[in-house]
């Protein structure tokens, strides 16, 4: 635990120091609630469209900040294995879940005041526009956020462990991509229907808007939040399994 805890520490540092991990961590999601809710403004009531309204988009915001943190995850891990900072470490008595935990809690913690800044301006906003939002429902939903960011960063650690740092941007833009569609972040599956809901419904990402919009809405049933919940967390803990098995490959491979 405490090789965990230094290691964190260590990332913590190295995320402060880079100003692309405010911007795009904490202040791009602002902005995203801001334009998304002019562009809300300006549709008709009579079109019935309400994906762009503050009490549906706050959730979605969340879970599209989340993808980015999968990002700086990818980047955070991708850059150590390319220089010689990892290479010394392998070789000290940490283990690879040492340097899961150590590169998952600073994640978490960034992922957690991105949350809570979201759900905060959310509430600002829904003050302005009229909108009625829960103030406990927003509480509540930066808890229950907690399994689809360890999910996400789980996966920037894969690619990360994977892939060096020029690849890995990559792969993991096409699955903020993907995480957005198929996550339902900017349109309602539900309302569509058909083949793209199945497809939706197949992955987790759509657990996961689902979740943070049920919570925002204050919508405790089974339905809503208990079993997306419970898919999420799932999923979480196989993505965070995986990553662990993946490091320990990566790191066994590296030091023969």
């Amino acid at each position: 635990m405490h090789r965990s805890k230094a290691f964190a520490l260590r990332n913590i540092k190295e995320l402060l120091r880079d100003p692309l991990s405010y911007i795009f961590c904490l202040c791009f999601p602002l902005v995203m609630l801001a334009v998304m809710t002019l562009v809300n403004s300006g549709i008709p009531e009579e079109a019935g469209m309400t994906v762009f309204r503050i009490d549906k988009l706050c959730g979605g915001i969340c879970i599209f900040g989340q993808t980015f943190i999968m990002l700086f995850t990818a980047l955070s891990v991708s850059k150590d294995r390319a220089g010689s900072f990892l290479v010394r470490m392998y070789a000290s008595p940490m283990t690879s879940a040492d340097f899961i935990a150590g590169y998952i809690l600073p994640m978490l913690a960034v992922s957690a005041a991105q949350s809570v800044i979201t759900c905060t301006a959310s509430y600002i906003i829904s003050l302005f526009t009229g909108v009625e939002l829960s103030p406990l429902g927003l509480v509540i939903s930066v808890i229950v956020l907690i399994p689809s960011s360890l999910f996400f960063i789980a996966l920037g650690l894969i690619f990360g462990t994977l892939f060096n740092d020029k690849a890995a941007p990559g792969l993991c833009s096409i699955i903020i991509s993907l995480g957005s569609f198929l996550g339902c972040v900017f349109y309602d599956a539900d309302s569509a229907g058909g083949v793209m809901l199945d497809i939706c419904k197949s992955l987790p990402f759509y657990y996961c808007t689902k979740t943070a919009r049920s919570a925002a809405a204050f919508d405790l049933s089974a339905e809503g939040s208990l079993i997306p919940i419970l898919i999420v967390s799932l999923s979480a803990a196989a993505a965070t399994f995986i990553s662990i098995i993946t490091f320990r490959a990566r790191m066994k491979a590296e030091l023969s």
